[in-house]
């Protein structure tokens, strides 16, 4: 069976601009629906009509993640010629977003006899910033204009608040009649003999500050459902060629695979991919991928450094051209307001009304305290799938900056470990953790537990970031004294961790300490981020992972972010018992990195069966934690992101996993330690890239075959000794 995630709506979208709709096409503002860009909704109403009579929907499905098709007859109708029976005309509308949308519409005369009626299209616009269409809440805070240019065909509503502008340019091209514009309503006459076709294509064009277009081509294709807007369109082949392809003995399982692929090249965001240096795009094909849809399609930090994490296997550019496009935001002064501190990397990037007129932190704001660390880890990582000195050369100050930070305002009370919080009174974020709505970190009573927090994981980060810049700083600068700096801090701050973390009774670790440095006595997910970083002694893993797979945290589709007999378990929550993908993908890859492989396959498993079961492949942001039992499915969590990047990318992360690789580019090596279960007896990788080299391997349960190799490259199989398997 497919689960539908969310509202029964279509969504599709390109760069910064989504679309959200109901199945026949209809958009109104109280369901969250409309046309965003830019974190604004310019588009809030649209209604279609046939001789003032909404017609039948047949059928509609998002086609591509860019496109969808809507499928209609005529009802009932009284028109020019009389009443019109139902079902005599066929109307399919095409939608097709880009920088701009393109709509296509088609009507066709099945009847025996002439017909003659009007089509309407309402459009409206309220203009509301995102942050108030999430919230439900809006009052128009500037003015509107519209104008109607009957020579150009041209329908143009401005939107200004002091100096905040935005607008929608709608124009008709290659119609076949005539179109006017009056009360509000854009018609255009139909007057069509049996089984004669009719077709006019209506443009939207989003305007920006300056109320004019920006510069960018309009895709001229109509029903380009397909192959969309051609510079994007472009952008998308070059995705796929560069991308190492995956291909599993499991049908099932490649789409999963190829449906997360697809999503992470399509949720690229242009702006923050061509501020790269052109070089890098020569190179690697950098690029940055938004959060989500449809909330969070802007630049975040920790989203972008989670999948930077989770996809090199697939293609480094998301890697380097999310460290490229972070580093001019991160931190170079304290501004308590938007919880800047020097050398922190910033959260959450906005450009809406309310954004542009500092009403809302994220401009940016820098309420996150696991960014850092995990930019510093991306870093490392980079270099060990890449061994590009030259990346790291220009990453070099940003890292430095960035381990200057955890040393000092990131450690508040000087006790050597990582805490937060926020300095921006009620702006800012009560939980700056990766688990950050402000209910997520409870003590024992399901109480919020008091600040500083020093979550477990935060200190995993940390620990992980020194070791492996260490190799860096060796290994590319020639600097073995910062190395052994680095590592005797990581060395130490791991001993630290398992000192006051480790909580004997329940054989995991505490999801943290509070305010006043007493342990949070919650037993959580975060743990198996610890196991992820390798901060954890080999003698405590395996009670680590047992607890995280009893039955009040293991749901049988996932872990669960917290206990199911924890006073505040809800699994219908955000963060308090609900299964997140990218949390489990994170905890298998700690389960093998400890020689778990047998666990680490159960998860995946859970993981891979849900996917199965959401529509499209797709798996969510986020879904419920209900215990999986005979004949039941994964159940959605209301408001999920979908699709959402690091969702996408525990696919990734999964296979990472399951193939056991090891990078060592600088010294062109390639480690694997495969740990491919009995339900996944075969993978096969295509144009894998290790440095400068590219090589093509299928792997099975009992061995490695290298089918080609471009470049040098030396590829090991064989088992690593813990904790470093993975």
């Amino acid at each position: 069976m497919e689960i539908r995630v969310g509202p029964p709506n279509l969504t599709i979208h390109a760069d910064e601009q989504f679309l959200v709709c109901a199945p026949d096409a209809t958009m109104e503002p109280q369901h969250q629906q409309g046309y965003f860009s830019s974190d604004t909704r310019i588009a809030s109403r649209y209604q279609l009509t046939l001789a003032d009579t909404p017609p039948t929907l047949l059928n509609s499905a998002v086609v591509a993640p860019f496109s969808a098709r809507h499928e209609f007859a005529n009802a009932e109708m009284f028109t020019r010629r009389g009443m019109l029976a139902a079902s005599q005309v066929h109307l399919r509308l095409d939608r097709t977003i880009h920088h701009g949308l393109h709509e296509d519409y088609d009507l066709t005369n099945y009847s025996p006899t002439v017909v003659e009626f009007d089509l309407q299209v309402r459009v409206e616009g309220d203009y509301a910033d995102l942050f108030d269409v999430k919230a439900g809440r809006f009052a128009r805070r500037g003015s509107l204009q519209s104008a109607w240019d009957e020579t150009a065909h041209t329908l143009t509503t401005t939107y200004r608040h002091r100096d905040f502008q935005r607008g929608l340019r709608l124009q008709v091209q290659r119609f076949d009649s005539q179109p006017s514009f009056a009360n509000g309503v854009l018609s255009m006459p139909i007057r069509l003999e049996p089984k004669q076709r009719w077709h006019a294509c209506l443009i939207w064009a989003p305007l920006e500050d300056d109320t004019r277009e920006p510069d960018r081509p309009q895709s001229i294709h109509c029903h380009a459902l397909t192959s969309g807007d051609s510079t994007l369109a472009k952008r998308r082949d070059g995705w796929h060629q560069r991308a190492t392809k995956i291909a599993t003995s499991d049908p099932a399982i490649d789409a999963i695979i190829t449906r997360a692929v697809d999503d992470l090249g399509a949720l690229r965001m242009e702006r923050h991919d061509s501020d790269a240096p052109e070089r890098l795009a020569d190179e690697m094909e950098a690029m940055v991928p938004a959060a989500g849809i449809p909330w969070f399609l802007a630049l975040f930090g920790r989203d972008a450094m989670v999948v930077s994490l989770q996809t090199l296997l697939l293609n480094p550019g998301l890697t380097l051209g999310s460290l490229e496009a972070l580093a001019p935001f991160q931190g170079d002064s304290y501004d308590d307001r938007h919880d800047q501190q020097p050398g922190k990397i910033e959260h959450e990037y906005r450009r809406g009304e309310l954004a542009h007129l500092h009403q809302i932190p994220q401009t940016p704001y820098y309420g996150t305290h696991d960014t850092t660390a995990l930019y510093v880890w991306a870093a490392a990582a980079l270099w060990r799938w890449t061994g590009q000195r030259e990346s790291m050369e220009r990453l070099r100050p940003h890292v430095e900056r960035a381990l200057a930070w955890i040393d000092h305002d990131g450690d508040i009370d000087d006790d050597g470990l990582q805490e937060y919080q926020t300095r921006a009174g009620e702006w800012g974020y009560y939980n700056q953790s990766w688990k950050d709505s402000g209910i997520a970190i409870v003590n024992q009573d399901g109480t919020n537990a008091r600040l500083p927090l020093a979550t477990c994981e935060l200190q995993g980060y940390v620990v992980a970031a020194k070791r492996e810049w260490s190799s860096v700083a060796e290994q590319a600068f020639d600097d073995p004294a910062t190395a052994g700096r680095l590592r005797g801090e990581a060395d130490r701050l791991a001993e630290i961790v398992d000192q006051r973390f480790w909580w004997e009774a329940e054989g995991t670790y505490y999801l943290g300490l509070d305010g006043d440095k007493q342990p949070i006595e919650s037993v959580a997910s975060n743990a198996g981020h610890l196991l992820w970083t390798g901060a954890v002694p080999p003698d405590r893993a395996s009670s680590v992972v047992h607890r995280l797979l009893e039955e009040d945290m293991w749901s049988g589709w996932g872990i669960r972010t917290l206990s199911a007999q924890h006073a505040a378990y809800n699994p219908l929550s955000y963060q308090l018992g609900s299964v997140w993908p990218h949390d489990n993908a994170i905890v298998v890859n700690g389960f093998a990195r400890y020689g778990h492989d047998r666990e680490a396959a159960q998860v995946a498993r859970g993981l891979l069966d849900a996917a199965q079961r959401f529509q499209h492949a797709r798996l969510p942001e986020v879904f419920a934690g209900l215990a999986r039992d005979e004949g039941s499915f994964p159940v959605q969590y209301l408001g999920a992101n979908v699709p959402q990047a690091w969702a996408s990318g525990s696919i990734i992360h999964l296979i990472t996993t399951l193939t056991g690789l090891r990078p060592d580019a600088p010294a062109k090596r390639l480690v694997l330690s495969q740990l491919l279960p009995d339900w996944l007896p075969e993978v096969t990788l295509t144009n894998l890239r290790v440095g400068e080299a590219t090589v093509d391997l299928r792997l099975t349960r009992e061995r490695v075959e290298i089918l080609h190799t471009q470049g040098e490259l030396e590829v090991v199989s064989g088992t690593i000794s813990t904790p470093e398997r993975v």
